[in-house]
């Protein structure tokens, strides 16, 4: 194991021992104190009862990926568990007329539980209308519907701890070149309640707890296609630029795609959510250094079992975050395994 594998290995441990400290860190959509999704489970007596009562659920996606094949799986375990049959698994493919649509066809089918992300506040919130008016419970993955009350219109949010993404990517980046030295910061340029917390608890993190480390160089974007033109834009201003935050992996990929055209191997890369192209450069020692990722088949786990106490009539938090986990060259098998319950690509095995 280099020096920098080490570094990182520690730096990941020590993150790990201060999550419980994290969790008041990331709040929700209406500004909800976040519960650990290890608190929302359903008791064996509950159970029980449950499956007696011949309940379905439907599962209403925003889009088809890993990410969301994981949720799935976690959400479908935890709905077998308890007897409860899904009857209905639609993808979006985020278009909000597209959803509205999925939930209409589903309701034809009266599930009791829907579990969904909601692509816009506004448009979500008539689409779901039908959904409330018939008494079906409600679980949010991520998103809120524009004027939803906890617990009349919902029984949970379920998303990631945010913060402790940000925190985790700032505590690699900041081990790996020595926790001084200059970085840029390539922030999500939208008003969006996910992307928003995770950037900030970044720069809030270099800011506050790294004081040799300088944010020189920030840049917000909408289109991961202009990733690599404002790579080139910070490189150019700052030839020397320690590191590197980006958003999420595949604007990465395109300050991947920068960084080797101007033939630059030291400056260091952090980013968020598994992408074999950027775990790729991970594990041949390229400019990536660590991904920090979330446990997304424990976010399907939490948010059937959500869904299942609420239709127990059992109280429900109504903000709950699951853990994230900050990936390595070393660990990105296991990391592959418990984020989302698959092996990694054959490309990133035996490394």
């Amino acid at each position: 194991m280099t020096e920098l594998s080490k570094l990182l290995t520690a730096t990941i441990a020590a993150a790990a021992l201060m999550t419980s400290a994290a969790w008041s860190e990331t709040i929700g959509p209406s500004g909800e104190t976040a519960t650990p999704s290890t608190e929302v489970t359903v008791s064996d007596e509950t159970a029980a009862m449950l499956r007696e009562g011949g309940h379905t659920a439907a599962l209403l996606w925003h889009d088809q990926s890993d990410f969301v094949n994981a949720v799935t799986a976690g959400a479908t375990g935890e709905f077998e568990r308890l007897g409860i049959e899904v009857v209905a698994t639609t993808s979006a493919g985020f278009d909000a007329a597209k959803q509205r649509s999925d939930i209409e066809t589903a309701l034809a089918r009266q599930p009791d539980i829907i579990l969904s992300l909601p692509l816009d506040p506004v448009t979500s919130a008539a689409a779901f209308e039908e959904a409330k008016k018939e008494g079906v419970v409600l679980v949010f993955l991520s998103n809120l519907p524009q004027g939803y009350k906890h617990p009349a219109d919902y029984a949970a949010v379920v998303t990631d701890d945010l913060f402790d993404m940000g925190k985790r990517a700032a505590d690699a980046l900041a081990a790996a070149i020595g926790e001084e030295g200059t970085v840029g910061w390539i922030f999500h340029d939208a008003d969006y309640y996910v992307t928003n917390q995770r950037d900030n608890a970044f720069k809030t993190t270099i800011e506050n707890d790294y004081p040799n480390i300088e944010i020189v160089a920030e840049q917000g974007i909408s289109d991961p296609a202009r990733a690599e033109q404002i790579a080139n834009a910070m490189l150019l201003q700052n030839p020397d630029l320690s590191g590197i935050y980006v958003t999420w992996a595949g604007p990465a990929e395109g300050v991947l795609a920068a960084l080797r055209a101007n033939d630059n191997e030291t400056t260091k890369v952090v980013t968020l959510d598994l992408s074999e192209p950027v775990a790729l450069d991970m594990v041949n020692d390229g400019n990536v250094v660590a991904i920090v990722a979330d446990e997304a088949y424990e976010l399907g786990r939490a948010m059937a079992a959500a869904g299942a106490r609420a239709l127990a009539g059992e109280e429900t938090p109504p903000f709950v975050i699951a853990p994230a986990l900050t990936v390595t060259a070393e660990s990105v098998e296991d990391g592959w395994m418990k984020s989302l319950r698959i092996e990694a690509p054959k490309s990133l095995r035996g490394n």
